[in-house]
């Protein structure tokens, strides 16, 4: 039985950033020459352009100096209010701006619920409002993937996917949300330096169903989904909670280990399939950073074209963790061939280091019909 991702949405919040004042607040914060140095690098080179936040002013306010010429940073607690504030906000809107754009899914037909977040925690959470206020049924089953961070994606889409092979009925809402801005801290560590040029505020959703897709949507068939981990970056790239936010470790060697893998971890996926990178027309790579896919698409000698949507993505928005990777989807969806044939492989990495990867075929409509 095949199973379709009918829709995919997105959603930021409205206060947009260009990276060069994010940069210029960032120098005003940092103590340091060398870290004023590494700042400046690091923005001018990151691929970024824009990122939206729900914090104002970008840490006007949210930073507040004290007289010995520190700074006074919130708390976790006041952090994670203003995510359950803004998050849940966030979250129903985006819920019925996907509804809106799925007119042939009524709310009474969505059966489940999965929510993937790693920025926050609350309780009711996001997907208990999901059900509440966009009138779901009251016995919709509701799953919530927490602290994953930027590969939650995969197992929220691999979990959708078996509730519709187990059930043909099934319609299930799946909806990835992260307020990464929250996060940022002024510690003087070269990985805290690192994470506040990269990450953002955002939000997608998707409908996954067995049903037949509409003739004049554009969708995409999953074919299948692998794990690897990578035990070597294990200390690479971590998230724990710490007093003034969740603290990252985010090591610059993130991309080198993760090149240096690519090809090797691809492999079990590809030959379960009986395909080869050269079988693949379209690559959605999340764009942790501009050099993570400058080291995918050297490592698997892909076309500038072929991750393009990722670096669109990375343009306009930064890293959104989780959620990136739906951005992504949606973009190279965008510029498939009007086709039913393209093949996509889908990949996202994440603490452990962990790397999911997804085998989709895109398929594109003109005119209301499918070629």
């Amino acid at each position: 039985m095949s199973v379709w991702i009918h829709h995919i949405e997105t959603a930021v919040p409205e206060r947009c950033y260009s990276q060069e004042d994010v940069g210029k607040h960032m120098l005003e914060w940092t103590t340091n020459e060398r870290d004023k140095r590494l700042v400046r690098m690091l923005y001018r080179n990151s691929g970024i352009e824009t990122r939206h936040s729900v914090i104002p002013d970008w840490g006007e306010g949210f930073f507040i100096p004290k007289e010995d010429g520190s700074y006074r940073q919130p708390s976790t607690s006041e952090r994670n209010s203003t995510y359950t504030r803004e998050g849940h906000k966030l979250a129903v809107d985006l819920g019925h701006k996907l509804l809106a754009a799925a007119p042939e899914f009524s709310p009474a037909e969505i059966t489940h619920v999965i929510t993937a977040s790693c920025t926050g925690f609350f309780n009711p959470g996001i997907d208990y409002f999901l059900c509440q206020e966009l009138d779901l049924p009251i016995n919709t089953k509701r799953y919530h993937l927490g602290f994953m961070g930027c590969y939650a994606a995969f197992p929220a889409l691999s979990m959708a996917a078996q509730f519709c092979q187990a059930d043909p009925e099934a319609v299930v809402l799946v909806m990835c949300l992260e307020l990464c801005s929250l996060h940022l801290q002024i510690n003087g560590s070269e990985d805290t330096i690192l994470a506040n040029s990269l990450f953002a505020d955002g939000a997608g959703a998707v409908l996954v169903s067995g049903r037949s897709p509409q003739p004049e949507i554009d969708t995409y068939r999953i074919d299948d989904f692998d794990s690897a981990l990578i035990p070597s970056g294990k200390e690479a790239m971590a998230w724990s909670i710490g007093d003034l936010g969740f603290d990252i470790s985010l090591s610059s060697y993130v991309p080198k280990i993760i090149g240096a893998g690519i090809n090797d971890l691809l492999v079990p996926l590809l030959t379960k399939n009986k395909l080869t990178t050269q079988d693949i027309d379209r690559w959605a790579v999340h764009p942790g950073g501009k050099t993570i896919i400058d080291k995918v698409a050297k490592s698997l000698s892909l076309s500038a074209g072929q991750v393009q949507p990722s670096r669109t993505v990375l343009q306009k928005f930064g890293n959104m963790s989780s959620a990136t990777i739906l951005f992504v989807l949606k973009e190279t969806l965008s510029q498939a061939a009007i086709s039913d044939q393209e093949k996509v492989c889908a990949m996202a990495f994440g603490p452990g280091l962990t790397v999911e990867m997804a085998l989709l075929q895109a398929n594109r409509t003109t005119n209301g019909k499918r070629s």
